[in-house]
């Protein structure tokens, strides 16, 4: 089995790379490709950079070169749900994409024209692991829900409570959906975790500094214990 691994930003891969035996660095697309062994398994981890298209190139590189098997995304997110809290996990079990409106043709907002699906489902095995690794770290809050995605930072009170009421998210972002809509795609399971980082929805917010550090942390916490119930 290989194992793709997307991150949107360096830092949020630079424990995982101190702890895997890279093989080879390739750069394709404008992004360095470190495959290797990590955790007893075989991966492939990169940083896809921001937002959706490079999200969505990136995946498709991995699943169409790398023959990845299954596909982790970690990283950031704000929080939606008004009990999420900065430092809180969300394990997304479904993904749409907000900014996606063909709405003058009839579909809901976030509905792929002429997709058979409004939402992309992550992979229940995938999610339990992640579930599972949670409680293993016992220190970090976790929920299961919905995730939006679309190419836009969000700081509105008033757009993230929209995500609340139209969707039922728990958590926005940029990179998720489209990589859930390439997995989809191509019929591979995937999963995307992400740590918040604040929480317009409640007012809770954390010194960027102070809370990458722990949303890194707990990223790579959760990341190594589900790799190594893989074996």
């Amino acid at each position: 089995m290989t194992l793709g691994i997307i991150s949107a930003m360096s830092e949020e891969l630079e424990i995982l790379l101190q702890d895997m035996k890279i093989d080879s660095k390739e750069t394709k697309a404008n992004m360095i490709f470190h495959k290797g062994m990590v955790w007893n398994t075989e991966a492939v981890a990169v940083v896809c950079g921001i937002g959706k298209v490079n999200a969505a190139v990136c995946a498709q590189i991995l699943i169409s070169e790398y023959k990845v098997d299954k596909v982790i995304n970690v990283g950031v997110a704000g929080g939606v749900g008004k009990e999420i809290y900065p430092g809180d996990v969300v394990i997304g079990d479904n993904l749409v994409q907000y900014d996606m409106d063909t709405t003058a043709f009839g579909d809901p907002i976030g509905q792929i024209p002429r997709l058979d699906t409004f939402d992309f489902k992550c992979d229940e095995s995938l999610v339990a692991l992640a579930k599972e690794a949670c409680k293993e770290n016992g220190n970090i809050k976790s929920f299961v829900g919905r995730i939006v995605t679309g190419d836009q930072f969000v700081a509105d009170p008033a757009k993230v409570k929209w995500f609340d009421e139209e969707f039922k998210a728990l958590a926005c972002e940029m990179e998720g959906g489209s990589i859930a809509q390439v997995c989809y795609l191509n019929k591979i399971p995937f999963v995307v975790i992400r740590s918040i980082s604040d929480n317009a929805n409640n007012g809770a917010h954390m010194d960027f500094a102070e809370f990458t550090a722990i949303g890194v942390k707990n990223s790579t916490s959760i990341l190594k214990s589900m790799v190594l119930k893989m074996n």
